[in-house]
């Protein structure tokens, strides 16, 4: 018969082979841009969105952010 340690260790196994399973599926995935610029609300333009998956920023709020980034 299993004890307290027992199951928990299986359950926390288990718990950590879903998230890995999860993180696995999500990687996967291809990267979505985004249709609209997180930072200022204006449209990515399609161009962009499909040279480079998983943009969230527009041309001049990437640049803003790089040049306050250093």
């Amino acid at each position: 018969m299993a004890d307290f340690a027992d199951l928990g260790s299986a359950l926390s196994e288990l718990q950590l082979a879903e998230a890995l399973a999860r993180q696995q599926r999500a990687a996967a995935l291809p990267a979505t841009s985004a249709i609209w610029c997180e930072d200022c609300g204006e449209a990515i333009p399609l161009l962009r969105r499909e040279k480079l998956p998983g943009c969230q920023t527009c041309i001049d709020c990437q640049r803003l952010r790089e040049v306050t980034r250093g």
